[in-house]
C-alpha cells in the first residue's frame, strides 16, 4: 500500500505563478529520485469554517490562497530514500521558497495507505 506526504500551505494570490514554477521544477527531482507521483492543487472552493477549514489551518492572510499537496511513494522506506537522494540534490537548494510562501504556516505529515481505490490521475 502506498505511502504519502501530504501538505497544506498558503501563498499570497499574486505569487501563485512563482509557486508553481517551483512546484514544477521539485516535481521533476522527486520523480527523478523515485517519487511515484507529485501532486500541487491550489483552492477554488475552499470557503472558511466556523471551526475548522484549511484556510484557517494556514492561518490564511487577506490576498492568499490555500495550496494542496501530496506526493506518493510506494511505502514509508521508499518515501525515506527518496527524500535523502532529493536533499543531497544540489538542485533543491536553488529555490528561494521563503519569498514564495511561509513554510512556517506549513502543515505536513507523512501517512500510510489505509484504503486505495482506482487510478490517482484522470
Amino acid at each position: 500500500m502506498a505511502y504519502v506526504d501530504g501538505f497544506v500551505s498558503g501563498t499570497g494570490a499574486t505569487n501563485v505563478d512563482a509557486y508553481l514554477d517551483m512546484s514544477r521544477a521539485c516535481a521533476v527531482i522527486w520523480k527523478e529520485h523515485g517519487a511515484l507521483e507529485y501532486w500541487e492543487c491550489v483552492a477554488e472552493d475552499v470557503k472558511p469554517g466556523e471551526l475548522t477549514s484549511f484556510p484557517q489551518a494556514v492561518m490564511q492572510k487577506d490576498g492568499e490562497t490555500v495550496i494542496f499537496s501530496w506526493i506518493v511513494y510506494r511505502d514509508r522506506d521508499h518515501r525515506d530514500a527518496v527524500n535523502a537522494a532529493v536533499m543531497a540534490d544540489e538542485r533543491i537548494n536553488g529555490f528561494e521558497a521563503d519569498k514564495i510562501f511561509d513554510a512556517k504556516r506549513m502543515i505536513y505529515g507523512g501517512f500510510r495507505g489505509a484504503v486505495e481505490f482506482g487510478a490517482s490521475a484522470v
